[in-house]
């Protein structure tokens, strides 16, 4: 089969044809697992803090990609056969123990034997691949594959997140950065609290118009004063400046989502300038989002497919994959981004 392979971590601006497109062996499926015929991939953040070292891949080379969609071709021993000639999805979530205490309670993210697919087990950036089948996730008639790709990781964390963010119907939301989830966010957030504003803050002008044409009550620039302070902020930002500025734009009672699986090192320092009384004081709150659960995934499927929630996307073949993460990595973002297999 046909896929692109990550063959060691390095800088795309330095190395724009890092990955690779090659022939490899088609995988075989274990047991419990499913083969996939993928038909879509969608192009994650997160992909760029694999190849740039700061969530490395336990080994090299690797298959990345964790936004999966195709159709069940073949079944490895004890997979359930009600999902052959299926159509799924593969998310980050690729597996964990199921017998710890988190998993037992629901929070499987948090499992200590979490395994990320696309960095722990190849993933979707390949014409087939394998997968644990009580980790996939039936796709929606209404869906395309490209549109459903995206709401696999995008679309998933960003449900948490907005889930995590505390708000209430009427109450005022903040999104720092505006790309694949954010966009998502928004259009959640529209569908949900019917009578909440959302404000945007993007240091690019074109997303911020960009948000305004999706419905956003104000837009601009990460250290603008928006004309209210907010109930709640939701950052995907892969630096700390932003999250400094929202602290000061918070309610009192307020909570910063970080939605972000690693921030960039070079800019650590900025977290001195935190000024507690501004910024921190009066029971404001930070919480991080880690992974996400089957059940984020599955509810948020269902959600998007019921309210016609639908992401903003651009396509690209499977040989373009270092262009879109080039573009990732420049800010080039108008929703999200899909490779077609």
């Amino acid at each position: 089969m046909k896929a692109m392979l990550l063959p060691e971590l390095g800088d795309l601006r330095a190395h724009p044809t890092l990955l690779s497109l090659l022939q490899v062996p088609e995988p075989v499926p274990g047991p419990g697992q499913v083969l996939i015929r993928v038909s879509a991939c969608g192009v994650c953040h997160t992909e760029l803090d694999e190849i740039e070292g700061r969530t490395p891949p336990p080994a090299l080379p690797v298959i990345l990609g964790h936004q999966v969609v195709g159709v069940v071709e073949a079944l490895g021993p004890d997979a359930p056969t009600r999902q052959l000639g299926e159509r799924v999805g593969v998310a980050w979530i690729f597996s964990a123990c199921g017998e710890c205490a988190f998993c037992l309670s629901g929070q499987e993210n948090l499992c200590p034997q979490f395994r990320a697919t696309g960095r722990d087990a190849d993933g979707g950036y390949a014409e087939y691949m394998t997968a644990p089948a009580e980790f996939v996730h039936p796709i929606p008639s209404g869906l395309s594959d490209a549109e459903a790709a995206p709401l696999l990781c995008a679309g998933a964390i960003g449900y948490r997140s907005l889930r995590l963010s505390n708000l209430h119907d009427g109450q005022a939301l903040g999104l720092m950065g505006f790309g694949g989830s954010n966009h998502l966010v928004l259009k959640m957030a529209a569908h949900k609290y019917p009578h909440s504003q959302v404000f945007v803050f993007s240091r690019n002008p074109e997303e911020r118009e960009f948000a305004r044409s999706l419905g956003a009550a104000w837009a601009g620039a990460i250290d603008e004063i928006p004309p209210q302070a907010l109930d709640a902020f939701i950052d995907t930002t892969p630096v700390w400046g932003p999250d400094m500025e929202a602290l000061k734009r918070l309610k009192p009672g307020g909570r910063l989502v970080i939605n972000a699986i690693r921030k960039q090192d070079s800019d650590r320092h900025v977290l001195s300038t935190l000024d507690y009384p501004s910024q921190l004081w009066m029971e404001k709150e930070v919480k991080s989002v880690a992974n996400v659960t089957r059940a984020d995934v599955r509810e948020f499927l269902q959600l998007a497919a019921q309210a016609g929630i639908q992401p903003e996307f651009q396509e690209y073949e499977l040989k373009d994959a270092n262009q879109a993460l080039l573009e990732l990595k420049q800010g080039k973002i108008r929703g999200a981004k899909v490779l077609r297999i």
